[in-house]
């Protein structure tokens, strides 16, 4: 997200408001009035850091399009890609680390910039808003059925850098997909019982390496019960087909903007630090939304101004359980799943490529805020001027939406919903 100064802050915290800090005369129309908001606590970064953060965002986008589902909602997390693959791409070598570092964003900077980047999160998003919760975790399953270890290089490096205990066991003792599936659990509160179920889990895999992504935020500005409503939204389809969904409203002070293809909302959570950017198409309502360009997403930040908006936005949950071997073969990662030419020499003796890359993750949206959350599992085997007037901002019909770390534009989940 684009930088403001104090002066812009203050300002923009001065006009907050909320139909939750009063009462109205009216039950029909909310009444905006003035609530103080806790400015933001920031995550300073180096220039070559918010490059990375830019790169990132890259791929987020590149992703999500790749991945973009014709009809149904999803939702998926880059940012947990980039962990469990980063740790990962320590044991590459020659091509295939450098195509990894290639459709993660780091180029320039490579498996160091990679890992930089993922300490930095996993040290400080969860201490910049004690109202919202954010959780990373990683861990590393090695088979003992091959009778090797992980490299100490490689070790050192994914517990220096991802807090990752590499565990060893037997993978044909019948348990380890449960514990698999418990640890899933345990590092998203329960949303994520299941990241790999009987016919996906191989017992003769060398390694499983997991990424977890929690993430729940209240919203700075709640949405009062009493204002939802059910109301028709427009489906993804063929036709313009409706269906009732409930439908949460307030009027109040939110960053806006919007182009010949979008409107675009900002909803901050908690104090701030992290907030989730509504993208919704301005035509073809009934299509699925168009994925912008990293550049038109920088744009959209860019134009970001404080203005009173009537917002309407469905409560909703939806879940996403997607192989991501395609999808990332089609951004440009190809040697890393091939047993000819993956290159992990320094990963652990045996001759290794990736034969499962797939990521689960599930989103609950209400009038209090946001809870998501995400594991990705990694299984190697042998061989993204003030506008003054009211805008109208009603969410009925499919839309994007981002949730990032506000200032360092950091995208921890990408999403559309469809009302499927």
């Amino acid at each position: 997200m684009k930088k403001m100064n104090w002066a812009t802050i203050a300002l923009m915290m001065a006009t907050t408001v909320t139909i939750g800090c009063t009462s109205s005369s009216d039950e029909d129309v909310p009444q905006p009035v003035i609530c103080p908001v806790e400015p933001p606590t920031t995550l300073e970064l180096t220039r070559a850091e918010q490059k990375m953060v830019t790169s990132s965002n890259d791929f987020a986008f590149n992703l999500f399009r790749m991945a973009q589902d014709e009809k149904a909602s999803q939702i998926l997390s880059p940012l947990s890609i980039t962990y469990a693959l980063g740790m990962l791409n320590n044991g590459a070598a020659g091509e295939t680390q450098e195509q990894i570092n290639k459709v993660l964003g780091f180029s320039d900077t490579g498996a160091s910039g990679i890992n930089e980047f993922c300490y930095k999160m996993l040290k400080r998003a969860s201490t910049l808003d004690d109202k919202t919760k954010v959780i990373i975790s990683n861990n590393i399953y090695v088979n003992t059925d091959w009778g090797c270890d992980l490299f100490p290089a490689f070790v050192s490096t994914a517990k220096a850098f991802y807090d990752a205990e590499p565990e060893s066991r037997s993978f044909t003792d019948g348990k380890t997909l449960d514990v698999i599936n418990q640890w899933a659990s345990d590092h998203t509160e329960g949303m994520i019982k299941k990241v790999l179920s009987e016919d996906e889990f191989n017992p003769s895999s060398i390694s499983y390496l997991l990424n977890a992504i929690y993430f729940k935020g209240m919203w700075a500005e709640k949405f009062d019960k009493n204002n939802t409503k059910d109301e028709e939204f427009i489906h993804a389809g063929t036709t313009k087909e409706l269906t009732i969904k409930p439908m949460m409203w307030q009027m109040s002070t939110f960053d806006y903007a919007e182009n010949d293809t979008y409107q675009a909302l900002c909803l901050p959570y908690g104090n701030g630090s992290f907030q989730m950017t509504v993208l919704l198409p301005k035509a073809n309502m009934n299509s699925v939304p168009q994925v912008p360009t990293a550049e038109a997403w920088r744009q959209i930040q860019q134009q970001m101004r404080p203005a009173t908006v009537n917002v309407k936005l469905p409560r909703f949950e939806s879940n996403t359980d997607i192989n991501l071997v395609p999808i990332m073969k089609k951004l440009g990662m190809i040697r890393a799943f091939d047993s000819d030419l993956a290159e992990f020499p320094h990963f652990c003796p045996v001759t290794s490529y990736i034969g499962l890359m797939k990521q689960v993750a599930k989103i609950k949206l209400d009038e209090e805020g946001t809870e998501a959350s995400a594991v990705t599992v990694i299984g190697v085997d042998n061989a993204a001027g003030p506008l003054s007037s009211v805008m109208t901002f009603h969410a009925n019909h499919p839309f994007l939406y981002v949730i990032s770390e506000t200032t360092t534009g950091a995208i921890f989940f990408i999403g559309q919903y469809t009302g499927y």
